[in-house]
């Protein structure tokens, strides 16, 4: 592994061998074509995790979206198709499933767009990716075979991964991976802006003005090139001499009032001095700082610093510090022309959520009226994130930690480290799971699959966490986690014996036991089923709406059963669409999971347990 990194942290492929008196060893990694080279570093990092996992297997495979990584005992360079190791996902059915004439004509897009990507794959170095348009349906392929295979062999492997996408349809979205290539299409975009696109809009008659229009359109990119270079080099001129930087901040950034000087955020926290730390998260840490007038602060010092990720982030704080929010924390600034990168907040001086119920050097009692406060608070803070800033906002991390309280215990949502904003449209996207275990909603644990329910999952278990005072990771005697304990009691209609026993009864019941059972559907096993944070405020706020009957939720100890793998070999994927889960006796059953478990594991093991043999961190 270490020497497949050395190799393509500057190529995006790589391949190695080692022949020993030991048994042989033979390694490949490759990034698709559309990454840069620090996004195939990182996706590298992740598989490279992945797969140590497979160990002690003779073999193994990661599969993800953006690079694959295998080993094997045996010189596997050629292979194209494994029969053990193809494997085919299939994402929801579209929309248009009951329309015989639009589904004959997305499946024939769907081909065209399979036909033209393997096509240009196999003229193009093995890499390619399409667009088939007309009106307003698009279609997206990318199709990616392994450096180091013969045109005819990637022609072969592109060829069956076609075979096996045909069979998803009419899916909008399927992944076919074999041995020796990738193959994908999708009704939304998916690959990155560094592919080199084919487009076909279809059958036209007026192929003669697009061809005039190309021209045209050219002459223009070039007279701008030409300018461009012009006013480059000007700029280059004046600068030279003076104060060099490999990487600017962007324009926008050095005039906002949102950016921050890093030494002066230095200066503020005391040479981030460990006296003024706050507290340590996922994403990085926290400090008080004081500024020149007075003010204090918070700054988290973060643990990514990538150019690429430092622009795209800047727009994340552009929209976050706009929010306006008694119950979220006010986001000032960032800096990202220092060494590292650096976020700075309004300070709040109480502590989180967290260290006020569970801290056994920092709790305090708190009353129902004031709990009941706390959770009717996050929940206004979400609903706002969620419907009434510019964009949807799903934070990914909600979780008592990630909530601080003031001096009069008002809530305030805080760490939008992990953050994501959807556009209008979208009602989802498919990412790379982070967060913490025990607060995550199935679908996004297991499947990559991000809604806004996710934060609603996580809002479920923290509003019973705060009711009960009982972390949902900690096992009560015989009756388990405490969402098993509340939906037992639930069951058995004694509810409001799940609430902090402290209180000894001095709390309205009726108000308890709605706000138990709206955790109860907050963390639903299907999404479609929890209520939007909207409709949470709603409830809580009048007693007279009625609470849907919750179903079962997904125990964090339910067993999952699994097929042994037969194979003596590992093989890894993740599933990015989002189909439906459903839930029997408290375990989780997702119809298309795939995972090939090596056969030294145990076929019964919890969710926790499987996010971990899926590789899934």
């Amino acid at each position: 592994m270490g020497s497949l990194q050395d190799f393509i942290s500057g190529n995006k492929s790589a391949t190695y061998a080692m022949n020993t008196n030991l048994p042989d060893i033979y390694g490949l990694a490759k990034c698709h074509n559309d990454l840069s080279q620090e996004e195939c570093n990182l996706c590298f990092l992740e598989a490279k995790n992945k797969l140590t996992k497979c160990i002690p297997a003779p073999g193994g495979s990661v599969y993800l979206d953006g690079c694959f990584l295998r080993y094997e005992n045996y010189n596997f360079f050629d292979e194209s198709i494994q029969k053990n190791s193809s494997i085919s996902i299939c994402g929801a059915p579209t929309d248009i499933t009951n329309d015989q004439y639009m589904k004959r004509d997305f499946a024939a897009r769907v081909d065209r767009a399979i036909v033209n990507v393997t096509s240009m794959s196999i003229v193009n170095d093995g890499f390619g990716a399409t667009i088939v348009k007309s009106g307003l349906l698009a279609i997206y392929a990318l199709g990616q075979c392994w450096d180091y295979l013969q045109p005819e062999i990637c022609t072969e492997c592109l060829n069956n991964a076609g075979d096996m996408l045909r069979k998803c349809l009419p899916a909008a979205e399927g992944k076919a991976m074999n041995a020796g290539c990738y193959l994908r299409y999708s009704s939304n975009k998916f690959f990155g802006n560094g592919a080199l696109v084919l487009a076909d809009k279809g059958p036209t008659k007026c192929q003669n003005a697009w061809v005039i229009a190309v021209i045209v359109l050219s002459s223009i990119l070039g007279i701008f090139a030409i300018l461009g270079a012009f006013l480059g080099y000007r700029r280059y001129s004046q600068e030279k001499g003076g104060t060099k930087r490999v990487h600017k901040i962007p324009l926008a950034l050095e005039t906002s009032k949102l950016n921050f000087k890093y030494e002066m955020l230095e200066k503020a926290t005391g040479g981030f001095d460990p006296l003024n730390k706050l507290g340590q998260g996922g994403s990085g840490t926290v400090y008080k700082g004081v500024l020149p007038d007075g003010k204090n602060i918070a700054v988290k010092r973060l643990l990514y610093n990538t150019r690429q990720w430092a622009e795209e982030f800047f727009n994340e704080v552009t929209l976050i510090s706009g929010i306006q929010h008694k119950n979220v924390v006010k986001l000032l600034g960032c800096s990202i022309e220092g060494p590292e990168s650096l976020l700075v907040f309004d300070y709040v001086s109480n502590r989180n959520l967290d260290q006020v119920l569970f801290d056994k050097n920092k709790r305090q009692f708190l009353s129902w009226k004031d709990r009941f406060q706390i959770i009717l608070g996050i929940a206004e803070g979400l609903a706002y994130l969620h419907e009434g800033s510019k964009a949807k906002i799903i934070h990914r991390d909600i979780k008592n930690s990630n909530i601080l309280v003031d001096d009069e215990l008002v809530p305030k949502i805080a760490d939008f480290g992990l953050a994501r904003r959807f556009a209008p449209h979208k009602t989802h996207v498919s990412t790379g799971v982070a967060g913490t275990l025990g607060y995550l909603a199935p679908e996004y644990l297991l499947q990559g699959c991000l809604t806004e329910k996710a934060d609603v999952y996580s809002f479920g278990v923290v509003t019973i966490e705060v009711a009960c005072c009982i972390k949902s990771n900690v096992f009560v005697s015989d009756s388990g986690s405490v969402l098993q304990s509340v939906w037992r009691n639930y069951k058995l209609n004694k509810i409001t014996e799940s609430i902090d026993s402290r209180l000894m009864s001095d709390f309205q019941e009726l108000e308890a036991s709605r706000v138990l059972q709206l955790g109860l559907l907050c963390t639903q096993t299907r999404r479609f089923s929890r209520p939007s944070m909207s409709q949470v405020v709603t409830i809580l706020r009048n007693q007279e709406v009625e609470i849907p009957v919750p179903m079962q939720p997904p125990f964090q100890n339910s067993s999952l059963l699994a097929p042994p793998d037969t194979t003596g070999s590992c093989t890894v994927t993740k599933d990015s669409f989002c189909s439906e889960w459903h839930s029997t006796d408290g375990i989780s059953i997702h119809s298309s999971e795939v995972a090939s478990i090596s056969s030294s594991q145990s076929s019964d093991f919890s969710i926790g347990e499987s996010s971990r043999l899926l590789k899934i961190s």
